[in-house]
C-alpha cells in the first residue's frame, strides 16, 4: 500500500539517538552510528520522531510500505521490556530515566556538600523525548546552559521539584519552539519557568518557550527569570 512513512537522511543524521528514544513504536534503531527505520510496519506515520531530531534528518514521504501493525509493535515492546538493553537501541547517553531524590533527601549531605536536583535524564532539549512519565503533573524549568555556571544556587532555587530542560539556541543552531510545543501539548505540564542569561542570544530560548506556550493552546502559569553574567537575578 502507498502511505505516509518516515525517511531518514543518513548524511544529516548525527547519531544522537533522540529519534529512537522519541519513537514509542520502536520503529527506529541505531546501527553504525546512524538512525535506521527498522521495519515499515512499526512506523505509525505520526512522526513523534520529527521534532526530536536536532539536524532535520527525518522527513515524511509517500511510498509503498507495509501497513502499520499494532500487534507486531506490542509484541516487540514486550520483548524489549524483557531484554537487558537500552530502549529502542538508542544511544546509551540519551536513555530516558527518572532520577528519584527521595532516598538522597533522607540521608543528610556531608558538611558543605550540595545535592543535585536534576529530576530526569536526558535534560538537553534536543535529546529529551516528547512524552515521558516524568512530565506527568510536572512543573517545567526551561533553562539556558550557562545559567548553571553563572547562578550558583540554580539547583536549590529553580531546579528543585521541577523537570529541567536545558539548551543554547546559539550553539545548537535550532528553534526549540516546535519540540517544546509538542511537549506541552502531549503532557500534563502544570507550570513553566524560563531561566535565561541577560545576553541577547538567550532571547532565542525565551522566544521559543513563549511561542510554545502560545502554540500549545494551554493556559499555564509561567514566568521568566534573567540572570546577569556576574550571577545576579535581574527579573
Amino acid at each position: 500500500m502507498i502511505r505516509k512513512i518516515i525517511e531518514i537522511n543518513e548524511e544529516k543524521c548525527n547519531g544522537c539517538g533522540a529519534c529512537a528514544a522519541a519513537c514509542h513504536e520502536g520503529a527506529i534503531g541505531m546501527a553504525g552510528g546512524k538512525a535506521k527505520l527498522l521495519r515499515d510496519d512499526y512506523c505509525d506515520g505520526l512522526g513523534d520522531c520529527l521534532p526530536a531530531c536536532p539536524t532535520g534528518a527525518i522527513t515524511f514521504v509517500m511510498r509503498e510500505a507495509a501497513a502499520y501493525d499494532e500487534k507486531a509493535v506490542l509484541e516487540n515492546k514486550s520483548k524489549q521490556a524483557d531484554a537487558p538493553m537500552h530502549p529502542h537501541g538508542g544511544c546509551p547517553g540519551s536513555r530516558m530515566r527518572t532520577l528519584h531524590r527521595e532516598s538522597a533527601a533522607q540521608s543528610a549531605p556531608a558538611q558543605g556538600e550540595s545535592l543535585s536536583q536534576l529530576g530526569q535524564w536526558p535534560c538537553q532539549i534536543k535529546l529529551v523525548p516528547i512524552r515521558a512519565p516524568y512530565f506527568d503533573g510536572a512543573s517545567l524549568l526551561i533553562a539556558a546552559d550557562c545559567t548553571a555556571y553563572a547562578y550558583a544556587r540554580l539547583h536549590e532555587d529553580f531546579m528543585r521539584g521541577k523537570i529541567t530542560l536545558i539548551g543554547c539556541p546559539k550553539l545548537d543552531g535550532m528553534d526549540y519552539s516546535e519540540k517544546l510545543t509538542a511537549i506541552l501539548q502531549s503532557n500534563d505540564i502544570k507550570s513553566v519557568t524560563i531561566v535565561r542569561m541577560e545576553v541577547p542570544c538567550c532571547g532565542g530560548l525565551e522566544a521559543a518557550a513563549k511561542k510554545a506556550l502560545q502554540s500549545s493552546g494551554k493556559f499555564l502559569p509561567w514566568r521568566v527569570v534573567t540572570v546577569s553574567v556576574d550571577g545576579r537575578i535581574i527579573e
